[in-house]
């Protein structure tokens, strides 16, 4: 068996990897098209509701398609029971930031590898989320953050942590993590999920 995770480690990689940029893209693009639609339509309190409801939701749909665990976790968590990053999360997120102060932008940025863990190996996948201007009205410094927004933000979330931000700065990312036996089957002409 670990034969096969190393043939998969050091040949399919590259191909696991375009799934799981396939699939953190797809997760970015549906997110940041309700929140835009949220915002014109109904306006940036609705959209805070949006972000804690549909987040998750689409995590958890595009996760029991693939079978694999998509969360966005954050440099800055807003909620500690989701997007609280673990170990290795913490350490890609930091060689992100170092990747980005040499001049590289983080919209090309992705990050891969086959992971040993107590439980087995997986293959794990990130992909950075960039502070954009329009994610300052909720994660921008206490000014440009407008009073309503405020008290939403403290109502739904109490131990909020996530602002401060500055345009261009690492948010967070899109992180996925697949158990190397899914990857096996997939990769050997599994099932596909």
């Amino acid at each position: 068996m670990l034969m096969i995770a190393t043939n998969i480690a050091s040949a399919d990689q590259p191909e696991l990897a375009r799934g799981a940029s396939k699939v953190a893209t797809t997760f970015l693009e549906e997110l940041g098209e309700a929140m835009t639609r949220e915002m014109t339509e109904r306006g940036p309190v609705e959209e805070i509701i949006v972000c804690t409801k549909l987040a998750p939701d689409l995590a958890g749909r595009l996760s029991r398609e693939r079978g694999w665990r998509v969360t966005r976790v954050g440099t800055r968590v807003r909620n500690p029971l989701l997007g609280m990053p673990d170990a290795w999360e913490q350490r890609v997120m930091a060689g992100f930031t170092e990747r980005a102060a040499k001049g590289k932008p983080y919209a090309g940025m992705t990050h891969f590898e086959i992971v040993t863990e107590p439980d087995g190996q997986y293959f794990r996948f990130m992909k950075p989320i960039m502070v954009q201007s329009k994610c300052l009205l909720c994660h921008g410094s206490s000014d440009q953050i407008p009073e309503s927004i405020r008290l939403m933000l403290k109502q739904q979330y109490p131990f909020d942590r996530a602002i401060g931000y500055k345009t261009s700065e690492l948010r967070g990312a899109v992180s996925i993590k697949q158990p190397i036996e899914d990857a096996r089957g997939g990769l050997l002409g599994g099932q596909d999920r």
